[in-house]
């Protein structure tokens, strides 16, 4: 018999797909069931990215939407997260996504990432 917390212990995921980056972006800022932090998904261009006020690409394709610039030295996934508005299991959850679809990811990120070994 699984307890409470054994049971309520996961956290959901939202997923929203488009046909373009540029779709995507245009849905972050105008559709209210899109939140900060949902995971956007554009297979025709090979991107996962984040949604917030600026969404941004986890793959090393942005298209149309925004892509991190270089983390500072010695900056950790958390301070990223923190100052985007989003949390580290969220850009965590793209960069996995994005990785199972074989998507490159950005090589910037990959330093912050808890990614296994290929």
């Amino acid at each position: 018999m699984l307890t409470d917390s054994e049971r309520f212990a996961f956290e959901t995921r939202r997923h929203h797909a488009f046909v373009s980056t540029g779709n995507a972006y245009d849905a972050t800022q105008c559709d209210e069931a899109i939140l900060t932090g949902d995971t956007l998904i554009v297979l025709a261009e090979q991107v996962v990215a984040i949604a917030m006020t600026w969404p941004f690409a986890v793959t090393e394709t942005c298209g149309k939407l925004h892509a991190l610039s270089p983390p500072r030295p010695g900056e950790s996934l958390a301070g990223v997260a923190c100052a985007l508005h989003v949390t580290a299991a969220d850009i965590q959850h793209a960069a996995d996504l994005a990785r199972r679809l074989g998507f490159p990811i950005d090589p910037q990120l990959m330093p912050l990432l808890d990614m296994p070994a290929e």
